[in-house]
């Protein structure tokens, strides 16, 4: 094996919830963040509720009204572009 490639193994690597939880766990950072944990998980905790952490819904929701307002350039390059004449448009053309 190759020395010297892999990440640095950190095990007691210290995990934060958005809700306070703590934990640790294995991994190649030393501290994460998350939003979600087994503490405040609606499907651990049955409770029905919406997660829409940092505004996910009205991301989505931006980038499908920027793609119907700007059309594609690969589309707009292909009609610009003219295309190749048929067999019967070649044979119908004036020889010159």
């Amino acid at each position: 094996m190759k020395s010297d490639i892999h990440p640095t193994y950190y095990p007691e690597a210290k995990v934060t919830c958005a809700c306070g939880n703590t934990f640790t766990i294995g991994s190649t950072k030393p501290e994460i963040q998350v939003d979600l944990c087994y503490n405040c998980h609606p499907f651990y905790t049955g409770e029905l509720r919406l997660v829409d952490t940092q505004g996910r819904i009205e991301r989505f929701m931006k980038k499908q009204q920027q793609a119907v307002l700007r059309p594609r350039k690969k589309k707009l390059e292909e009609r610009k572009s003219p295309r190749p004449l048929t067999l019967k448009e070649m044979l119908q053309k004036p020889a010159q």
